[in-house]
């Protein structure tokens, strides 16, 4: 879908005291293997009883702020929070884009949890604009999307949860507006395809009566590996993955009118080296140089949030300048990709 009027009023992060990678290698924490493959450097880590010690929402609301400040005038138009996220919150059976909501922008703002797994942030931001385009005439409206995981143990095992990615801790958020006011950029384009019957590939095969318990980490390659063995077709599912997220980049690069040699920066999840290095190479035809690679390499994979933190880098560190064009790669089990394509106006009050 292609875009008139919509425009990226702010972002913002917080991010948790970083744990290093080959420390965790030395602790036996983390498969010696994984790490030489996957070349990470760090990933942000909560410590429990830390000065960094916050629930997820909480993350999430820093990060709003910081965002909410930004932009400016657009932040008193907000109209609907989008809060995403992959892990607990903190509370059972819990709606956790109330409290975001509450402590940002105002207790009679509606907000609602989106969940679409790694895409939730990217996929929250088509609807964002979805709802920006729909709005009556004249009236200038914003919306307000946060992201915020918090993966600790017993249940969840940052280091081996899955194979070729670490995961880290932290909270992302972006204001998009209708109103060109300050605005860092505009959203050209986005473009959403998925394949629904790869949701086995989350899932494993059957269902479970309910959560796993606490004392048994999550285990994501072995449900992959139980669906593999069941169906036989891991070449097949690998394959259309990669024709999923192929079409909607192709898709969202053909709504903004912006051929491939156009892109000065792409933002992808934040995997280990390997699988972002694949991406680069046969789908997209980009130097790692181009990648937020680098920003990974120090964070690990911040859930649904590493798009909007990814972005969020680019502008403070005044890598991206006016008229340069991102594109923003998601990808969620399910399985849902969706690509964003942004063209930067002015970032000069993102620096750091």
């Amino acid at each position: 879908m292609r875009w008139e009027q919509v425009y990226l009023a702010g972002t913002g992060t917080w991010l948790a005291d970083r744990a290093d990678a080959a420390a965790a290698v030395a602790a036996g924490a983390y498969d010696a293997e994984e790490h030489a493959a996957n070349q990470i450097h760090s990933v942000s880590s909560v410590t429990a009883g830390g000065p960094d010690d916050l629930p997820a929402p909480e993350m999430a609301v820093r990060a709003a702020r910081t965002a909410l400040r930004r932009a400016g005038r657009a932040a008193e138009r907000v109209g609907t929070v989008f809060h995403s996220y992959l892990w607990f919150q903190g509370a059972e059976l819990w709606p956790a884009a109330a409290y975001v909501a509450r402590h940002t922008v105002g207790s009679a703002v509606p907000a609602f949890d989106l969940l679409q797994q790694c895409n939730a942030g990217l996929a929250g931001l088509e609807l964002a604009a979805r709802q920006l385009q729909a709005r009556r005439p004249g009236a200038d409206e914003a919306v307000l999307l946060t992201t915020a995981d918090r993966f600790t143990p017993p249940a969840f095992d940052r280091w081996r949860a899955e194979r070729g990615m670490v995961y880290g801790d932290g909270g992302t958020a972006l204001v998009l507006s209708s109103s060109p006011e300050g605005a860092a950029g505009r959203l050209l384009a986005t473009a959403t395809r998925v394949d629904n019957s790869l949701e086995g590939l989350a899932r494993g095969e059957g269902f479970r009566s309910g959560p796993e318990e606490a004392d048994r980490p999550v285990d994501l390659g072995a449900r992959a590996e139980e669906y593999f063995r069941a169906h036989r077709n891991l070449r097949a599912a690998t394959l259309r993955t990669a024709e999923v997220a192929a079409e909607s980049i192709r898709a969202a690069l053909d709504e903004a009118d912006t051929p491939r040699e156009r892109i000065d920066r792409v933002v992808l999840n934040a995997t280990g080296n390997q699988r972002l290095r694949w991406q680069l190479e046969h789908q997209l035809g980009v130097e790692e140089k181009f990648s937020n690679w680098e920003f990974c390499r120090e964070v690990g994979h911040l859930g649904a949030g590493d798009h909007f933190a990814g972005l969020n880098e680019l502008l403070e560190t005044g890598e991206v300048a006016e008229g340069d064009r991102v594109l923003l790669v998601g990808g969620g089990t399910g399985y849902s990709c969706t690509s964003a394509v942004v063209e930067i106006t002015d970032a000069s009050g993102w620096c750091a």
